[in-house]
């Protein structure tokens, strides 16, 4: 039988080389026929298409138009992924409230965005939402920290000073110190019983030592108002309109399905748990944090790795609206003449290798979070 079953998986395998060969085969014969190239030398041809926001010209090599579509979408997951967590989480819970009104509303925010599709929701935010804000020329001006019209939207920044770098490493410093200090209060916590506090010790020692180092060193970090010119933003922090469409609209719908865990992985800890805690008298809030959560988190973030990843690929949505992400840089490429295998091949393998490292980055923390077995 194992022979028989070794020699099953070798036929399979070579049937697979096989097919994939037919395949290549047929596609390579397919693009010499149409006068397209079959290698990836095209990528340093121009990308011929203006990016919005990117500060590249049509002159700019497609690999480059490539990378910034990749920044774009990063921008979208960087940021995405921590806000529809918060968003996730507390709707959760507030599912759970006792108080009617805000477990009804809760309710309704869940029922009504999960069971829209994301296109719709992101065609609603960007058209009845951000483009009814003023145009360009008539920006709305909050004191020079925030300029909000229907295509930019531009806050304060920070500018690095010619002693940024001796400010870094005292603030690379002051981290250690705040780790040593983290250490020492959970030590002593576990010696005489009492609460640790490490979170606020290591808090306070960090912003002390880089307040110092602030004032010592004279201020080297400074202040980029943004500044409206005509027709351009100059300064600060610029974002465009249609990103924030989408990141918004995404995190609304992504977190309604986080929450739904959320709120099942809640109800999944034993009530014998709770019982405990209101045994020892913790208040509401104390059982939330120290027994409930927890243990609910152990059971939830498994599901939740797939709504990262959902979200991740949903970012492709972005097309519909023109913001600059990889998909709508791959199909401008595309449509500009160059071959689509090899563009549809790259595109596919850079969701990949995102999807591959949010899962990695989740799994380490669930296996951290895991209950110890003997």
């Amino acid at each position: 039988m194992r022979v028989l079953r070794l020699f099953a998986q070798v036929v399979a395998a070579g049937a697979v080389v096989i097919v994939a060969y037919v395949l290549w085969f047929n596609l390579t014969n397919n693009l010499r026929a149409a006068g397209l190239p079959t290698d990836f030398q095209f990528l340093t041809q121009p990308i011929g298409v203006d990016i919005p926001g990117s500060g590249l010209s049509p002159g700019a090599t497609i690999w480059r138009a490539l990378l910034i579509g990749v920044k774009n979408t990063l921008a979208l997951v960087v940021v995405g992924i921590p806000l529809l967590t918060i968003v996730g989480v507390l709707v959760g819970v507030a599912r759970l409230s006792t108080n009617w009104l805000v477990a009804k509303a809760a309710g309704l925010y869940v029922e009504i965005l999960r069971n829209i599709p994301p296109l719709l929701i992101i065609f609603f935010v960007f058209y009845a939402v951000v483009l009814q804000f003023p145009v360009l020329q008539e920006s709305i001006n909050i004191g020079d920290f925030l300029i909000v019209n229907n295509r930019y939207l531009a806050v304060v920044g920070f500018t690095a000073q010619p002693n940024f770098g001796p400010f870094l490493l005292i603030m690379a410093g002051a981290l250690v110190v705040a780790a040593v200090v983290w250490w020492w209060r959970t030590q002593r916590s576990e010696r005489t019983g009492e609460h640790h506090h490490r979170f606020l010790w290591s808090l306070g020692v960090f912003t002390i030592i880089s307040l110092i180092g602030f004032l010592a060193l004279g201020g080297p970090i400074g202040l980029s108002r943004p500044v409206l010119d005509g027709r351009a933003l100059e300064g600060g922090y610029v974002g465009l309109a249609a990103y924030f469409a989408v990141l918004i609209a995404l995190v609304l719908y992504t977190a309604s399905h986080v929450a739904e865990i959320v709120r099942g992985s809640i109800l999944a800890v034993p009530k014998g748990q709770t019982e405990a805690a209101n045994a020892i008298a913790l208040s509401p809030i104390q059982r939330l944090r120290h027994v409930v959560m927890p243990q609910a988190l152990r059971i939830a973030i498994p599901p939740i790795i797939s709504q990262y990843l959902n979200f991740t690929k949903n970012t492709s949505l972005a097309i519909a609206i023109g913001y600059a992400e990889v998909t709508r840089i791959t199909f401008q490429t595309i449509g500009n003449g160059q071959p689509a295998p090899q563009m549809i091949f790259i595109l596919m393998g850079i969701y990949l290798v995102i999807s591959l490292l949010i899962s990695l980055i989740v799994n380490i923390v669930n296996r951290r979070m895991q209950l110890v077995t003997q």
